[in-house]
């Protein structure tokens, strides 16, 4: 199938069919070779991006970056803009659109890069939204790839934790797309909204995939991936102490690996994590909960089966396949 993105905005994998999903992800996996060749690159010569940020990031922004300046393009870092102060969103979008080729937003309201690629004209890429987190989700499927000899359609990914959030939204979306299994293991308050896990549902029914939500420890047997995020998201800081209780049966221990029952199972995390008190707010909540790890353990995270440091390299790579395909 000949597919062509130019235009295209990435505000939701919703958008996105399952074989323009693959499409990015075999362009990913190019590119990927490519920067490893040292090859120079070209395809955004001539090419200016805009970063809006609401949300602090370290992938995200350095993905963009780099990917942008690895191809020819430039790129500006917008953390001060008038947006939605002293000049409303759509004559911020419409002015962007003149400056810029592609505008990347990471924020909070999904509706907000909604109203950047209505009034902007041109691409507009979700780096993170409060329901959506597009790009982390190819860099995942990315990572599963580089680590299984079985086609997509054949692999079952579990993710343990946070079920209703924008990482796992985004895994599910890509999961039914693409055929695959996907089981979300999680306390029935944290379940994802029952209108998308519907939609998901019949995705999945169509492409020969699976979605399974459950409260039960042991659904992660046969897991090719097992996949955890912190319990609290950004913009939740005073939710500590109820996702405390609510998650800590499930985070992510050797025990669960084994559970598995694969010697070959993956272990991923989108990052920041919580695996020891090497952070303020890993001190913190030692100090007032007298927990030393959270979602998952240290001694999972440094293992041999976690990928999370190739999942993060990926942001760069699946980063620059949406940039280059879509400018």
């Amino acid at each position: 199938m000949d597919i062509n993105l130019k235009g295209r905005s990435l505000l939701t994998l919703l958008d996105f069919s399952a074989e323009e999903i693959r499409y990015l992800l075999d362009t990913s996996i190019q590119l990927k070779e490519k920067k490893k060749r040292g090859e120079k690159g070209e395809l955004l010569s001539g090419k200016n991006i805009v970063l809006l940020f609401e949300k602090t990031s370290t992938r995200t922004r350095c993905a963009f970056e780099v990917a942008c300046y690895d191809e020819g393009g430039c790129a500006t870092f917008l953390s001060n803009s008038q947006m939605g102060k002293k000049e409303s969103l759509e004559d911020t979008a419409r002015v962007l659109g003149r400056f810029y080729d592609g505008i990347e937003f990471r924020g909070f309201d999904q509706q907000t890069v909604v109203d950047l690629a209505r009034w902007s004209g041109v691409p507009v890429w979700n780096g993170l939204t409060d329901l959506y987190h597009p790009t982390q989700a190819l860099a995942d499927i990315m990572t599963l790839m580089e680590n299984t000899s079985k086609p997509l359609n054949q692999c079952k990914l579990c993710y343990v934790g946070d079920a209703r959030n924008n990482v796992a939204n985004s895994l599910m979306i890509i999961c039914a797309k693409l055929g695959m299994a996907y089981t979300a293991i999680a306390p029935k308050t944290l379940w994802p909204e029952e209108n998308l896990l519907a939609e998901m549902r019949e995705t999945a029914r169509e492409s020969g995939g699976s979605i399974t939500i459950t409260e039960d420890v042991d659904a992660v047997a046969g897991a090719d991936a097992l996949y955890t995020d912190v319990w609290v998201s950004m913009g939740e800081e005073s939710k500590f102490s109820e996702r405390i209780e609510q998650l800590s049966p499930y985070r992510v221990t050797m025990d669960m690996v084994q559970k598995t029952g694969n010697e070959e199972v993956i272990f991923l995390h989108c990052l920041p994590s919580f695996h020891d008190l090497n952070t303020e707010v890993g001190r913190a909540v030692y100090e007032q909960y007298g927990l030393t790890e959270m979602e998952v353990t240290d001694e999972v995270f440094r293992a041999p089966c976690s990928k999370v440091f190739d999942q993060a390299e990926n942001r760069l790579h699946t980063i620059k396949a949406v940039m280059v395909s879509t400018l």
